[in-house]
């Protein structure tokens, strides 16, 4: 299985979530766990999911995802796990 992380963090407002996962269901990249929190107006999302049946390149996959988030004022991030693992050893 291959997974990666995925951050949204942004002002809050109407579709962010719906904005993000559809993009992700349109790809064939699986949910595993999500968390979302609103604090006061700024809106927090972190994602685990499996990209394993998508067909697509990380690197593009990771680029429209950047994109999917400027079109909606968020900002998006994705990492293979195994970086962000890496990057946020203690």
């Amino acid at each position: 299985m291959t997974r990666a992380i995925i951050t949204v963090v942004g002002k809050d407002t109407v579709g962010i979530i719906a904005k993000v996962c559809n993009y992700l269901a349109d790809n064939k990249i699986n949910i595993l766990d999500i968390s979302q929190t609103i604090v006061q107006d700024f809106f927090n999302m972190m994602m685990i999911v499996d990209l394993t049946a998508c067909e697509r390149q990380f690197t593009d996959i990771s680029a429209e995802l950047t994109q999917v988030g400027e079109d909606i004022g968020v900002v998006v991030k994705c990492q293979l796990e195994d970086i962000f693992n890496k990057m946020h050893r203690i």
